[in-house]
């Protein structure tokens, strides 16, 4: 599910839509990890209407420098895999509609790419077309 929201909607309330769609689509996730800005009340409401786990991660506190955190590399990786298709480079879409699809064109491009290669049988172990030699 793919939301863009307005840069002036609290994050908090755009993921109040995105979990609530989640939610109806796929009633069987139960833990959600999130940012910790997402921490307290966002906490409470979810578990309270929507039956989900939020688990912030949060920084270590005696972290200093770069610490990569648990799980938000995953968020992370995605995004800068979609970022490789051409015009997620750039925000040039006039519509929200346009770049929700965009973003989800993106995403379908790179799991049917990766669904490809897993049933492809490894280059070294393809067999030539012509068998009879």
């Amino acid at each position: 599910m793919v939301t863009v929201a307005p840069a002036d909607l609290p994050d908090a309330a755009a993921a109040k839509e995105i979990l609530f769609g989640l939610h109806l689509m796929h009633p069987e996730i139960t833990i959600v990890w999130a940012d910790s800005a997402y921490a307290g009340k966002f906490v409470d409401w979810t578990k309270q209407h929507l039956n989900l786990t939020i688990k912030p991660v949060s920084r270590p506190k005696d972290a200093s420098g770069f610490v990569v955190l648990p799980r938000r590399w995953v968020v992370e990786r995605s995004l800068a895999w979609m970022v490789h298709a051409r015009r997620h480079a750039r925000d040039y879409e006039r519509l929200i509609q346009h770049s929700e699809t965009l973003i989800t064109w993106a995403a379908i491009t790179l799991m049917t790419r990766r669904l490809a290669r897993k049933g492809a049988a490894p280059s070294w172990r393809r067999q030539p077309a012509s068998a009879d030699i």
